[in-house]
């Protein structure tokens, strides 16, 4: 719902003087909310430490409580405590009864419980913290900078030093306003790290999880305080079937509920698929059946809720608005279907432009689906790589399970980008337990580097490297725990989730238009009831006819909520059109960006291979070359954007 950037000096308190004026620091802060301001239209703030040693600033996208007393930042000056919030905290008003008498709100805003859950807490407030949010907290007696973000990162958080300076932000161009030159990290990009989010494409910028800096010193701590878990593979679930149903039912109910919460008009982002209309559907039940307020129209008139529908073109093989219509049409509820040629997240950028045109802030969404109830194709191979000790009903003879497992594996794979053809090492494969999953997202996001930068690659293939960002805990988790469908779970949700799909069709596309996304999916109390199900309940193989029915406990939970045809629809990835005409404007855009000149100022990627994939993509209809050349065309245009320099080998 809003943007932030703040920073604490980390010389130290002896160190050398402070660089720049007072005005000087307080013209940087404001330049980097300049450069983010279409994250918050509605107020802007900033708050600067007397010795100018720290900022905080804020940009606000007013969704509750829309009075000034929601702006920030946030001050408790009895205790000397400051924050700036991003994002939704559900279940507020709880916090606000409950701490009346230690703490003294000066509005009604979801954001401000963060101070008044820290003092009333310490650090170890985030475990009561429900929702989409990332924050920046400084607590001037105790001397302590304190950033972090929600679970799975869906409000992003990044940070850099600069002129010994910590500088924390919702997007890195923030980084900008304080004189950032943003240089390419190759050992990044070469080993894929960024794919974990553990580095990112840029030197010295990292992705924020929970960061602590004390005392003005750079001895940063950045760890996880929160991860993922599974059941043990060995323990018999002793709940039925439909008292799972049930249990999934009544939380996904509860996650859409609490996000409907807002003091303006609240919509829904509608496809053709399970997930994006089972939120439709409950919100319509919620309205209906419960009386539920959908943001601030309390009329229960089920035409006033506005569905979205991205509309490609027909004989395009991606387009989903007939199936979208005719929910919208048995539900009862508004629908804009809007015409878009392509490109996934461009996509999403055109609905939260429609959104937005409307007058509307809010919209809920049905990311985070796939992950938690296994939706996608990549997960067949290893939800029958071993028995579900867990769920005996789906047992399988040895040599029916091996088979099927085999043609899983042979016949998935289905990449986005890259071809990943060679072959994993066997160490590497044991660290993630043979599964599947690992080497997808390995081949995903590939690119067509320069010899010089395979000098980045003597700590191992993408592989090895992805696998060596599981901490020790997990890969103990994985070798001796999980079952291979939740190891795969595991690795989908510490990369391809936070790492593309909330970034490239998530909040970075949506608040780019001033609109706040919602996924009831990625709510954490729905998640850790969902991980404990047995792994056959999530995806239900049939030996009969070898198929395999995805999210098949969601489709008996969302069953009430959704058409017939919605039911027994399979996956459809969104995935938008990837073959256009030659010399349209598709191509000739990509014939702008794409040039001998722009590709060697990169200084990283091969231009005879950019170009092989720009002719096979556009004469040859190559899907997997125009995804690869959608991709070096995003490093184009950053890099005309932020001026980035070329990369260059390093020195002998």
């Amino acid at each position: 719902m809003c943007g932030i950037s703040a920073y604490v000096d980390i010389q130290g308190p002896n160190g050398p003087p402070l660089q720049g004026s007072a005005e000087g620091r307080k013209t940087e802060l404001n330049k980097s909310l300049d450069i983010i301001k279409h994250r918050g239209p509605d107020a802007r703030g900033v708050w600067m430490s007397a010795d100018t040693r720290v900022g905080l600033g804020h940009v606000r996208l007013s969704i509750v409580d829309l009075s000034p007393d929601g702006n920030q930042p946030f001050v408790d000056t009895q205790d000397g405590i400051t924050a700036v919030v991003n994002g939704e905290l559900y279940g507020h008003e709880a916090y606000y009864t409950q701490l009346a008498n230690e703490y003294n709100f000066q509005g009604k805003s979801d954001c401000e419980i963060v101070i008044a859950l820290y003092k009333h807490y310490g650090r170890a407030f985030l475990s009561h913290l429900r929702g989409e949010f990332a924050f920046v907290l400084w607590d001037s007696k105790r001397e302590v900078f304190f950033a972090a973000r929600d679970r799975y990162g869906i409000k992003p958080l990044y940070y850099t030093i600069i002129d010994d300076r910590l500088i924390v932000a919702t997007e890195m161009k923030a980084f900008l306003g304080f004189g950032w030159r943003p240089e390419w990290c190759v050992e990044t990009l070469r080993g894929y790290a960024w794919k974990m989010g553990t580095k990112t494409f840029f030197k010295g910028v990292l992705p924020g999880h929970y960061l602590v800096c004390q005392n003005y010193k750079g001895g940063i701590k950045q760890t996880i305080y929160w991860d993922t878990d599974f059941p043990d593979k060995r323990v018999l679930e002793t709940r039925s079937e439909a008292e799972m149903v049930e249990g999934v039912r009544e939380r996904l109910l509860e996650a859409v509920r609490v996000r409907l919460r807002a003091d303006v008009p609240v919509g829904v982002y509608l496809s053709g698929g399970l997930d994006s209309s089972a939120i439709a559907g409950i919100v319509a039940h919620l309205i209906k059946e419960e009386g539920t307020k959908l943001g601030n129209d309390n009329t229960g008139d089920l035409s006033r809720l506005r569905c979205f529908t991205v509309q490609f073109d027909k004989d395009s093989g991606a387009d989903e608005s007939d199936v979208a219509q005719r929910t919208a049409d048995w539900l009862g509820v508004e629908y804009h279907p809007i015409p878009f040629p392509d490109l996934n997240g461009l996509g999403k950028l055109a609905l939260s432009e429609k959104v937005h045109s409307l007058g509307m802030k809010v919209v809920l969404t049905g990311e985070g689906s796939d992950e938690h109830f296994v939706g996608y194709p990549d997960f067949r191979p290893d939800l029958l790589q071993e028995p579900d000790y867990s769920w005996p009903a789906a047992d399988l003879p040895p040599h029916v399970r091996e088979k099927a497992w085999r043609e899983a594996r042979d016949n998935t794979g289905a990449v986005i980008f890259g071809d990943g053809g060679h072959v994993v090492p066997v160490s590497t494969a044991r660290m993630v337990n043979n599964t599947h999953t690992m080497r997808e997202v390995a081949k995903c996001g590939y690119l067509p580097f320069l010899p010089w930068t395979s000098t980045y690659l003597s700590a191992g293939d993408p592989e090895t490297r992805l696998a060596e960002d599981l901490d020790g805990r997990i890969l103990e988790m994985i070798a001796n725990k999980w079952h291979p469908l939740h190891t795969s779970q595991y690795i989908w949700l510490r990369s391809y989730l936070p790492n593309f799909i909330l970034r490239w069709v998530g909040d970075n596309m949506d608040m780019a238009h001033h609109v706040e996304s919602r996924p009831a999916f990625l709510d954490h109390h729905l998640n850790q009831y969902v991980n404990f199900l047995p792994p056959s309940l999530k995806m239900r193989y049939n030996p009969e006819d070898n198929t395999f029915n995805e999210k098949y406990i969601l489709r008996q939970a969302a069953r009430p909520f959704v058409t017939d045809e919605i039911y027994a629809r399979r996956k459809v990835a969104y995935c938008g059109p990837t073959q256009y005409k030659e010399n349209g404007p598709v191509h000739r855009v990509f014939l702008r960006l794409l040039t001998k000149e722009n590709i060697e100022r990169l200084g990283f990627l091969d231009w005879a291979l950019t170009e092989d994939y720009l002719e096979r993509a556009f004469r040859q209809g190559d899907r997997r070359a125009f995804r690869n050349a959608v991709l070096i065309a995003q490093f184009v245009v950053i890099m005309q954007r932020f001026g980035v320099p070329p990369a260059s080998p390093i020195p002998n």
